[in-house]
């Protein structure tokens, strides 16, 4: 088989654009591609322990959102395999996942003797066990003047290096460049005292795999294993629940309002790209926070309206009173309708994200074009898209908790009434902080604000504008709280839901 490094090298088939485009697609699709198979890997023991069980996984796949989200996952992966071709070194990428546990800093330590006048350089060695496939970089300071050497003979065939206490050494490893210890494994660093002082020596050596970007890959496995999982798990153990959830979804992907939403946002995330945003230099964060707001707006018109539907509408035409006839209670009927919509939200989640995704991928080629400069590398979008993640799961838990608000307020009123109020929870959700934290010395607007943070929702936590404008990645720590606080204030709209639909008179 050829390589794509050797069509690379020999023909230039893929143009360098295209390869700094694809390459991060081209991760996330492989990754996707992992999580498929280890589904179906899942699905093979659970044939063996349960069969009955596991007869009935294909067919959740073949009703309601499964067909979209599972065509989406297939496509993503067969787009992966496909665009391998463009990537350079795959398979040193892929080298990289079996070093990504032994990634880290580890600090060495050692006490050198002081030097004797006429004497001999007196050479002791440490084990550090540096291997050139995982290094990334090394740090030595130390008290005194000393040489440093990682031959295993020192200064017979390599001239050892002088360090200076006041600078020390730092060596950084450069990917394009030479490979370090001239691709030889290292067992042990060697130095020697200069002075008549004894010299303490500490090394700090950093390993990182040679492409520490495979992560994304194992992440993308993970989320795909993660949200397949817990849509058979949710059909399994919760059939009624989940009977009302698949009405839901199917009856809503009936409608022409999630198709119109899907078509009508990828087109304007496309367009995004050759909009000028006169920000010298800086249109992918006005891109990115253009095309959060976007996905989000839709995904919240896409669940008021299903909302309204779903449940007001079904109130108000008796149609809940049929199923509730049958044994589904009220509560399993309220949680079904909120899991039916969110897996439909979820679902334009994955459609209007995966264009999204392609599109911060693309822009900094686009860019660079305009701008008449150096393309850059393809480590520079695989940083623009692993930094846009983040902003589409913080979307997403904003869209969960103003929809678990839209099905409480549905018990009650209309469609009309309900956009009313989920838009004033909006703003008020995301003003709370500018309202508590104002410099007003005037108890009724300090009391109010306090109020309205305390009630309702702050639902600046899930705004990811202030990290694009900085360059910052959100840490998964803080992910990690967003989505504990997205489950409370869900549960709390929910409960509340029950609470307004448990005495409602539905004769």
């Amino acid at each position: 088989m050829i390589s794509s490094s050797y069509l690379f090298a020999q023909y230039s088939i893929v143009p360098r654009w295209v390869t700094t485009w694809l390459t991060p697609m081209w991760l996330l699709g492989m990754g996707v591609l992992v999580g498929l198979l280890v589904l179906l890997l899942l699905w093979a023991v659970l044939f063996v322990v349960a069969k009955k069980t596991a007869r009935e996984i294909p067919g959740y796949f073949s009703e309601g959102v499964m067909p979209g989200l599972f065509s989406i996952a297939c496509l993503f992966a067969l787009t992966g395999l496909f665009i391998t071709i463009t990537v350079k070194e795959p398979g040193k990428m892929l080298e990289s996942l079996a070093l990504l546990s032994s990634s880290g800093e580890t600090e060495y330590a050692a006490d050198l003797p002081e030097s004797e006048a006429d004497s001999e350089v007196q050479w002791q060695a440490v084990a550090v066990g540096v291997d050139p496939s995982n290094f990334q970089s090394f740090a030595i300071n130390t008290t005194e003047p000393i040489l440093f050497s990682y031959d295993d003979n020192p200064g017979e065939t390599i001239s050892p290096t002088e360090i200076d206490p006041a600078d020390g050494l730092k060596y950084v490893r450069n990917r394009s460049g030479v490979v370090p210890f001239d691709g030889n494994k290292v067992p042990n660093f060697h130095f020697a005292n200069l002075s008549p002082s004894p010299a303490e020596v500490t090394i700090v050596i950093s390993r990182a795999p040679g492409y520490p970007e495979v992560m994304t890959l194992v992440i993308a496995t993970i989320f795909t294993v993660i949200v397949f999982s817990k849509y058979v798990i949710q059909s399994i153990f919760f059939p009624k629940l989940s009977a009302v959830a698949l009405s839901t979804a199917k009856s809503e992907l009936a409608q022409p309002l999630f198709y119109i939403l899907s078509v009508l946002g990828a087109f304007l995330l496309i367009a995004f790209i050759f909009i000028p945003y006169n920000t010298f230099g800086e249109d992918i964060k006005m891109l990115k926070d253009s095309g959060l707001t976007l996905i989000m707006i839709a995904a919240i018109v896409q669940g008021i309206w299903t909302a309204s539907n779903s449940v007001a509408d079904e109130i108000e035409g008796r149609t809940a009173l049929t199923v509730l006839s049958k044994p589904i209670s009220r509560a399993q009927f309220l949680i079904g309708k909120f899991s039916g919509i969110m897996w439909t939200v979820g679902l334009l989640f994955a459609v209007m994200g995966v264009v999204f995704l392609f599109v911060v991928a693309y822009k900094p080629i686009y860019d660079a074009r305009e701008l008449g400069s150096d393309l850059p590398e393809w480590e520079v979008t695989h940083f623009e898209v692993v930094r846009t993640i983040p902003g589409l799961l913080l979307a997403f838990f904003e869209t969960a908790v103003l929809v678990a608000f839209s099905v409480a307020i549905s018990t009650r009123l209309p469609l009309l009434a309900n956009l009313t109020i989920c838009f004033a929870i909006y703003v008020l959700g995301h003003l709370t902080p500018v309202l508590v934290k104002a410099d007003i010395d005037f108890a009724p607007v300090t009391f109010i604000g306090n109020l309205i943070a305390t009630v309702l929702p702050v639902l600046e936590h899930f705004n990811i504008q202030a990290a694009i404008a900085t360059g910052a990645l959100v840490p998964w720590d803080y992910l990690g709280m967003t989505c504990v606080y997205c489950v409370l204030y869900s549960t709390v709209a929910l409960l509340l839901a029950l609470i307004l639909f448990e005495d409602r008179d539905l004769a």
